[in-house]
């Protein structure tokens, strides 16, 4: 028993030094928390200072092989840092699109909670922000005047300012002003609150779907919509904070195979003149074709 005892002390401390070095090393607090949690979580299961022990672990358990090539991630960093070494187990990230609930289904959600979190999952629809952009926002970052929102980036994205509605505004106003954060508990927590609300909904509905939803569904259903809404990908890439145009792409894929046999009413235009043309297309307009006489034909949806 006393062996056991000091092995898992020796184990949280090891994973809080781990903590520190990563910060030293100027690793994201995002980054940090995940790969933490991580370690946490792998350390209940199995005894994280004995590699073949973490690989046999690893391939017992029934988690994707997403989640078990992240683990294996962050567990090879971690023995790095012991000064260890193994031979890493070879998991295949899979490459799968997001699952896309309709927007029914994420209001049923929404409306289930306490005031606390259906106001958190509203913002999130409404933002397409991650959670933990999300739970480190303070009262300063909403201006209630211009009912925008100032989102502060993780993750490497780009920090960005986002209208919010009307509606949004009167449940954040109706929340208790306790101290600087809109949400005065941590990521996981209200990670917690979440998961216990999305089983209850489950079984008052009857609808099995609402277990794919996650915060970061939100995320993904707010990217589909606004592709699908503006035709523009430049858009989406500033709305969701992406760095990269290839992490927007995806929405593309997903707006065609949802919105494939619905049929859309249009708003239609067309010019001769280049400015005019590169102007609709800045609104939104996508285009079509240019005419024999010279005639360039846009669309935008309504």
């Amino acid at each position: 028993m006393k062996t056991y005892l000091k092995n898992e002390e020796r184990t949280k401390s090891s994973i809080i030094n781990y903590a520190w070095q990563l910060k030293k090393n100027g690793r994201a607090e995002s980054t940090i928390e995940t790969a933490i949690d991580r370690l946490k979580r792998l350390a209940k299961l199995c005894d994280i200072q004995e590699p073949e022990q973490v690989k046999a672990t690893l391939a017992t358990l029934e988690w994707q092989n997403n989640t078990k090539h992240t683990v294996a991630q962050i567990y090879n960093g971690y023995l790095k840092y012991l000064g260890k070494n193994w031979i890493k187990p070879k998991y295949t990230k899979e490459h799968g699109l997001p699952f896309i609930p309709t927007e029914k289904e994420l209001d049923s959600l929404i409306c289930s909670g306490t005031i606390k979190t259906t106001t958190l999952l509203q913002l999130l629809k409404e933002t397409g922000a991650r959670i933990g952009e999300i739970a480190r926002t303070k009262w300063i970052d909403i201006d209630l005047e211009r009912k925008t929102i100032h989102i502060t980036a993780e993750k490497g994205s780009n920090s960005r300012i986002l209208p919010i509605s009307t509606k949004l505004i009167a449940m954040l106003n109706n929340l208790p002003k306790i101290n600087e954060n809109v949400f005065q508990t941590h990521k996981n927590s209200l990670r917690k609150t979440f998961h216990a609300l999305r089983k209850r909904t489950i079984t008052k509905l009857n609808n099995p779907r609402l277990k794919k939803i996650s915060f970061h569904t939100f995320r993904h259903f707010k990217g589909t919509m606004e592709y699908h809404k503006t035709k523009d990908i430049i858009h989406v890439k500033t709305v969701l904070g992406h760095r990269n145009i290839e992490s927007t792409m995806v929405y593309i894929n997903i707006e065609s195979a949802l919105f494939l046999s619905t049929s859309d009413d249009y708003t239609c235009k067309a010019t001769t003149n280049d400015n005019e043309a590169t102007q609709l297309i800045e609104n939104g307009f996508e285009y079509i074709t240019t005419t024999p006489n010279g005639l360039m034909l846009f669309r935008k949806r309504k």
